[in-house]
């Protein structure tokens, strides 16, 4: 067979992509960006640079995708009662301030022509941060756990977001569904930096939001998911605006991806239902170790692996998911055929 049936040309960045790649990004990244709440983006700008994509153009079109599969996500977790819309609000001052002032600042480097190397080497830098994190969290969390510390919300590793709320500037606000009180510059101080990287990384924030509801402000983590991706919607859809204008988003490789998207976001919002929490943190915490090592293949020029890593990384984590989700319906499933049958 022709290989060339299998590349579609993009005409607005001016390359040929491997489109069931494309495909592939966009379902996995939507399985895990709903079952993560962080869009899943943190994985697409590094994937479509490695699949031919320029920096610039691969940071502009994920940012578009993102924007419409979080729209999908998001209302799968209002459902569950997941989303803490006050505290989405409070935080998008903050969100919006930052994507411009990291926009810009990717509009700079891409004249002076180090936008690839900066932008690689910042991801690969930040994917070591978060993947220390999650994983000393789990670390304390399970020597609290040994040692019988537990709290309301049993054993815990990093409480960093205790000694943060201890800070009462005014305004003070409470978030009902998120279930604490804080000074707002607190959330609205964290969502300028996360705003700063969305525009600089085009993940929508996510990558570094999440784990930050979390640690720094006290979010529980399906709070923390379901309020993430309202957040990545929102500035998704700022961060595409803003780089349309900039004449950097393939609309081609947008609707590609979003194809399967729409399906797998719907697939990992389902699964956090079935899943305990410091699973959720582990898995992604293991995603993002592969991701950041096949970044560094890229820049170094081993592409063929760097490509290979990561397709393999996102369609594992993708099964992994899907796994949870069956078996959990298929016992929630046992389980109420078997009180049917006792009240019988």
């Amino acid at each position: 067979m022709d290989s060339s049936v299998f590349y579609m040309y993009m005409p607005i960045a001016g390359v040929m992509i491997f489109w069931p790649g494309l495909v592939l990004i966009g379902f996995s990244v939507g399985v895990i960006g709903g079952f993560f709440g962080m869009g899943g983006a943190w994985m697409v700008t590094p994937g479509l640079n490695i699949l031919g994509f320029p920096m610039a153009f691969a940071i502009g079109t994920d940012i578009a995708h993102i924007a419409g599969k979080s729209m999908i996500s998001t209302m799968r977790h209002a459902k569950f009662g997941n989303v803490d819309y006050k505290l989405g609000f409070v935080m998008l001052i903050g969100t919006m301030v930052g994507i411009e002032c990291g926009a810009q600042l990717i509009m700079m480097l891409e004249r002076m022509g180090m936008v690839g190397s900066v932008v690689r080497w910042v991801y690969v830098v930040f994917l070591a941060l978060i993947s220390w994190m999650v994983f000393y969290d789990y670390y304390k969390a399970v020597k609290n756990k040994r040692a019988g510390a537990s709290g309301e919300r049993g054993a815990e590793g990093v409480q960093w977001y205790k000694t943060l709320h201890k800070f009462r500037l005014p305004p003070m606000v409470h978030f009902k569904n998120a279930g604490f009180t804080c000074s707002a510059w607190l959330p609205i101080f964290v969502s300028f930096i996360t705003g700063v990287l969305a525009g600089f990384l085009g993940i929508g924030g996510g990558l570094l939001r999440m784990p930050a509801l979390v640690y720094l402000i006290g979010c529980p983590t399906h709070i923390a998911v379901g309020t993430d991706l309202f957040e990545v919607m929102i500035s998704g859809l700022y961060g595409a605006f803003t780089y349309s204008m900039k004449g950097r988003i393939e609309l081609v490789a947008v609707f590609v991806m979003l194809s399967g998207a729409a399906i797998g976001a719907q697939i990992g919002t389902v699964a956090t239902k079935y899943a305990k929490g410091y699973g959720i943190r582990l898995a992604f915490g293991t995603a993002v170790v592969c991701c950041m090592i096949s970044i560094i293949l890229k820049q170094f020029k081993f592409n063929g692996p760097a490509a290979v890593l990561i397709l393999s990384t996102i369609s594992v984590i993708c099964l992994w998911i899907m796994k949870i989700m069956f078996s959990g319906a298929a016992q929630e499933l046992r389980e109420k055929k078997a009180r049917e049958a006792q009240s019988a």
